[in-house]
C-alpha cells in the first residue's frame, strides 16, 4: 500500500495505481476498507481509457457491491486478451479462495500458463498460485512439486510456502510439515501478510501431534502476540482456539477475552459470512451473549440482503453452521449433529480452504461422539484415517468407536 501511495503521489493520473488501491483494499474482506476502496475506483474511473484499465474497474465495483462472481468474470475477461496481467490473476484466484472454488483455483491459473515460462518476471507468483489450486483439487504431488519450485525461485513466496503446508496437512505429513515450515522461517515470518496464516499452519502439524503446550506458545507468541485486528490473522486464532476447544482443553478466559474483543467492532459488518462465522467462534468462547446476539443479527440481515452473493453464503452455510455451534456450546449434541451433517458437502461454497473448513468436521465429529453416536464417529474417524493414518486424535475417535460399539 505505501509503495502504491507513493506512486499515486508522483503520477495521481495512473488509472491502474487507483484500481490496484482498490483492489488492496477490497483484497481484505472488511467493511472498513470499502470506502477508501470506492474513492479508489472513482478516480480509476476517471482516468481509465483503455478496455483492460476499464475491466480492472468493473471488478472493483463488483467486489464493493458483494457481487464476488461478477468479478470473477471480470477478471477473467481481462486475462483472455491480457493473460500476464498479474493483478487480475491474483485477485482472481483469492476471490476464487474466498468462494470455496476449488477447480477454478486450478483452472484460472491453467488457462494462462501457455502465456508464460520460467524466463519472465513474475512465474514464481503463478506457480504459487497454481500450487494452491492443485492441492485445493487433490493433486498432491503436482502441488507440491509447483510450491517448490515457486519457493526456490523466490524463497519470500509465502503463498507458495503456505501451498506446500497445505499438501503436507492434508496427507498429514506432520513430520515434513514442521521441517518445512521452521528451515524456512526466515523467509515468510517477518514483514509478510501471510505470516500469521503461516504460523497457524506450523501450530497445525504441532496439534496433530497433541503437543497443546507447544501450540498454545506458538499461538501467544506468533498467531496472537501482535494482537492483529486484520480479519485473516483473527480468523486464523478463532480457529486454533476452537480446535482446542473441541479436545476439552480450558485455553483460559483471557485468550478468548481478548480475541472477542479485536472482533467486536467488526460485529455488524456482515459482508462475508466466513468472517462472521470465526467472530461467533470468539464470542462463544468468551461468553459473550451480548456479541452472540449482535452476530447472529447480522447473519440474519445478510441471508436476507440479496444485493450481494454473501447472501447465499449467509443463508447456506453461514447462518446454520453458526446455529450449530451454539448448539455444541450449549451442549444440544443430537442438535448439533443434525445441522452439521447436511452442511458437509456444501461448505465449500462458504469460502476458505479444505484445511479451514475442516474445523467443521472436527466438531461434528466431536459432537457425535458426545452424543454418542458411535456409528458416526467410526465412519468419520475412517474418513480422516485413509489421509491421516498416523493422526492420534484420528486413532483415539476410532478406538473409541470400535470399543463402545464391541461394548454394546
Amino acid at each position: 500500500m505505501e509503495a502504491i501511495e507513493t506512486v499515486i503521489a508522483q503520477q495521481p493520473d495512473f488509472a491502474m495505481a487507483h484500481a490496484m488501491r482498490a483492489h488492496l483494499y477490497l483484497s481484505g474482506t472488511e467493511a472498513a476498507g470499502l470506502a477508501p476502496a470506492r474513492d479508489s475506483i472513482g478516480l480509476a474511473r476517471r482516468h481509465a481509457r483503455t478496455e483492460r484499465e476499464k475491466l480492472h474497474v468493473a471488478a472493483a465495483e463488483a467486489l464493493a457491491d458483494g457481487r464476488f462472481d461478477d468479478a470473477g468474470e471480470r477478471f477473467d475477461d481481462i486475462l483472455l486478451d491480457h493473460p500476464r496481467d498479474l493483478l487480475a490473476l491474483q485477485m482472481g484466484h483469492l476471490f476464487d479462495f474466498y468462494r470455496g472454488l476449488s477447480r477454478n483455483l486450478r483452472d484460472r491459473v491453467l488457462r494462462v500458463l501457455p502465456a508464460w515460462d520460467a524466463r519472465r518476471p513474475g512465474w514464481h507468483a503463478v506457480q504459487g498460485m497454481l500450487a494452491f489450486g492443485l492441492e485445493e483439487s487433490g493433486d498432491y504431488a503436482h502441488a507440491e512439486a509447483a510450491g517448490r519450485e515457486a519457493c526456490a525461485l523466490e524463497p519470500r513466496d509465502a503463498w507458495a510456502h503456505h501451498a506446500v503446508a497445505h499438501v503436507m496437512e492434508m496427507q498429514g505429513r506432520v513430520e515434513d510439515g514442521i521441517r518445512w515450515s521452521r528451515d524456512r522461517i526466515p523467509h515468510w515470518a517477518e514483514d509478510n501478510m501471510m505470516a500469521v496464516h503461516n504460523w497457524w499452519h506450523l501450530a497445525l502439524f504441532h496439534l496433530d501431534r497433541d503437543e497443546h503446550d507447544e501450540v498454545l506458545a506458538l499461538y501467544d507468541r506468533h498467531i496472537r502476540g501482535g494482537q492483529s485486528t486484520v480479519v485473516l490473522d483473527m480468523i486464523d486464532a478463532s480457529a486454533m482456539l476452537w480446535r482446542l476447544y473441541l479436545r476439552g482443553l480450558d485455553v483460559g478466559m483471557k485468550r478468548w477475552g481478548e480475541l472477542a474483543e479485536a472482533w467486536s467492532g467488526l460485529v455488524q459488518d456482515g459482508i462475508y459470512s466466513f468472517n462472521d462465522a470465526h467472530a461467533l467462534i470468539s464470542f462463544i468462547g468468551a461468553g459473550r451473549r451480548d456479541l452472540i446476539e449482535q452476530q447472529m443479527t447480522t447473519l440474519r440481515r445478510a441471508a436476507a440482503d440479496k444485493r450481494g452473493d454473501n447472501a447465499a453464503m449467509a443463508a447456506q452455510i453461514g447462518l446454520p453452521l453458526s446455529q450449530a455451534l451454539l448448539s455444541f456450546q450449549g451442549g444440544h449434541y443430537a442438535d448439533t449433529v443434525q445441522r452439521l451433517r447436511p452442511l458437509r458437502y456444501i461448505a465449500s461454497r462458504f469460502g476458505g480452504s479444505h484445511a479451514q473448513r475442516d474445523l467443521f468436521d472436527l466438531t461434528l465429529i466431536e459432537a457425535a461422539k458426545r452424543d454418542g453416536d458411535l456409528g458416526l464417529v467410526q465412519a468419520l474417524s475412517a474418513e480422516r484415517l485413509f489421509l491421516k493414518p498416523a493422526s492420534p486424535i484420528a486413532q483415539r475417535y476410532r478406538m473409541l468407536a470400535e470399543a463402545g460399539r464391541a461394548a454394546a
